[in-house]
């Protein structure tokens, strides 16, 4: 610690790091798009996303709305037939990708959050503040997810609020871990011990210098996260813990299984439309994972 000029140059100026981050940013949207499979799940999402955001609007109809006969097949008077009530199913997944995306993209944000501060904060500053935060994670690894959430969704009546809270609480101990190590092994990086030489405190180090290195990882986490979360609600709906009074696919799924045998469309649609979204957002971690991947990218 005695040759403290050797620090110093490592201290630079954020305009001299932006610029390696900018080549590494360059190289890695190269590679991305250079992975069919990343690009399909793009487009998949994007048709999705399309299809959700601006078909409510198009087609300006009540999913709750009786529109035929119950459990009539496809055809010309409902183009994906109708469900056991006589609920279009077409209407139905148009405007249940809405909160079904919704209550994924919710809940993966607030899993990220509560599994990068707890991770955060337990490799950054290590002894007893990493073995609470650690034991604590623990216990939430150990629990039933599913049970838990239903549990928390019970107490707090099912709505897509506390449907998105719920599944956030109980999945977050991936990233927990996941943080945990990035930052362990980055607090001893020299720009690190530099930052702390110039006098930086522990938020700006944690947050502002060890975190955007740490981003890789655990942009792909929050990308899988997404999808879990939508499985997560689909089950949820599907054992009936569903917000009854909005449009989902799980809860299409859940008020239709009954049936499945003498309405299959009513079921199976909504369900493939939750493996596509699933596959999309898959595909879409799996490609940066490659991309962000500094052997990928060297192979490439």
């Amino acid at each position: 610690m005695s040759q403290v000029p050797s620090a110093v140059p490592i201290a630079a100026p954020t305009g001299a790091a932006a610029r390696p981050l900018a080549r590494q940013s360059y190289e890695a949207l190269r590679v991305f798009v250079r992975n069919p499979s990343a690009v399909a799940g793009v487009l998949l999402l994007a048709a999705i996303l399309a299809v959700t955001i601006f078909g409510p609007m198009l087609m300006n109809a009540d999913p709750f709305e009786i529109a035929g006969a119950p459990m009539s097949p496809p055809g010309e008077d409902a183009l994906l037939g109708t469900d056991y009530l006589g609920r279009d199913v077409l209407t139905g997944m148009v405007y249940g990708g809405r909160a079904t995306l919704l209550v994924g993209v919710v809940a993966a944000v607030l899993s990220m959050a509560i599994g990068l501060t707890v991770g955060a904060l337990a490799g950054y500053y290590g002894g007893w503040v990493d073995e609470t935060l650690m034991r604590i994670t623990e216990f939430f690894q150990v629990l039933p997810t599913l049970l838990f959430a239903m549990v928390l969704v019970t107490l707090f009546s099912p709505s897509l609020a506390t449907i998105a809270v719920a599944i956030g609480v109980v999945s977050w101990t991936g990233t927990a871990r996941l943080a945990r190590g990035e930052f362990l092994r980055l607090k001893r990086r020299e720009y690190v011990l530099a930052e702390r030489v110039i006098g930086a405190g522990d938020a700006r180090i944690i947050w502002r210098v060890i975190l955007p290195n740490a981003l890789a990882p655990l942009i792909v986490s929050a990308t899988l996260a997404i999808g879990m979360a939508i499985l997560f609600e689909a089950g949820l709906s599907f054992l009936g813990l569903g917000d009854p009074n909005i449009m989902s696919w799980g809860l299409m799924i859940g008020s239709n299984r009954p049936y499945i045998l003498t309405a299959w469309w009513a079921v199976t649609l909504p369900g493939a439309a939750i493996f596509v979204t699933v596959l999309a957002v898959s595909l879409i971690g799996d490609g940066l994972n490659d991309a962000l991947n500094p052997n990928s990218r060297g192979r490439s």
